[in-house]
């Protein structure tokens, strides 16, 4: 009953700092918000769609307990065994692992209580076949919370990106760039009558923002989330024989307003959508 007290904890051990310090800072300030908005009880089964790392699934099923049953879906086997090694160290019962996708919950009918999704269901392949998922699995008044990034995100690289590439009249790339921005963030306004076309009452949607920050163009393009996340999305709207020098105008431009600026400020506007299944 007491297993907590047990705190003779080696902070040097290899085992603990691998799986300590790792949620990535993208993730945090969604997930913050997603933790405030759900509705804490006992006994509850939860699914965490796109959990990654590990994160929210672990703090999640910290919080609702032994007596609750939460399932992570995730098709990253690197994130996922990653997540299993904390949830050995952590010493986590109530968690079960599904290796799959959100367009295929093998989950029963009307058998969960909480859906939640940090910034995943945005990235995944079938938006409406996912949200079909949800709504099969999830009981009458269940929850169904998540977060997600909008349509102006990192406006400030966009813009300047889009000045680019009309300056070299590379108008298809124009356009795969608002299709690639339509495809990863839709209008929320489109996105709650979706949820909503799948039974689904939205009880509150919180706006939030954040922002990065940095000294100018060639600190932001080099930094290491920026090129895991971003670049190669990038890259995709541009034929690659153009990379260098559309990359390096985008570049020299923001390079220019940062010593016009002060910085380069990269606005991130996010949502949480708090729904219930009726």
């Amino acid at each position: 009953m007491t297993k907590y007290l047990k705190t003779d904890w080696d902070y040097n051990s290899e085992r603990l700092v691998e799986v300590y310090d790792e949620l990535p800072l993208w993730a945090a300030p969604f997930g913050l918000k997603l933790l405030d908005g759900i509705r804490y009880k006992k006994g509850i089964h939860a699914v965490d769609i796109g959990f990654g790392a590990g994160f929210p699934l672990t703090e999640i099923a910290m919080r609702l307990g032994k007596d609750s049953k939460i399932y992570g879906i995730d098709p990253w086997d690197a994130a996922i065994d990653r997540a299993l090694k904390k949830i050995k160290f952590y010493e986590i019962k109530n968690i079960e692992i599904i290796r799959g996708v959100a367009e295929n919950i093998p989950l029963a009918e009307n058998s969960i209580d909480l859906i939640v999704s940090n910034n995943g269901l945005n990235n995944v392949a079938d938006l409406d076949k996912s949200l079909s998922e949800c709504a099969r699995v999830i009981k009458k008044n269940g929850q169904f919370i998540q977060t997600m990034n909008l349509n102006d995100t990192m406006i400030e690289f966009y813009s300047t990106m889009q000045k680019v590439l009309t300056a070299l009249q590379l108008d298809n790339s124009l356009k795969l760039m608002q299709n690639q921005i339509y495809k990863k963030r839709k209008p929320i306004d489109q996105y709650l009558e979706q949820i909503k076309s799948h039974g689904f009452s939205i009880d509150s949607i919180n706006h939030e923002k954040f922002e990065y920050k940095f000294v100018d163009g060639t600190t932001m393009l080099n930094h290491h989330f920026i090129r895991l996340a971003f670049i190669d999305g990038w890259k995709e709207i541009i034929p690659s024989d153009k990379h260098e020098k559309v990359f390096e105008q985008i570049e020299n431009k923001l390079n220019s307003s940062s010593k016009t600026d002060g910085l380069i400020k990269l606005s991130v506007p996010f949502v949480t959508i708090d729904c219930k299944k009726i």
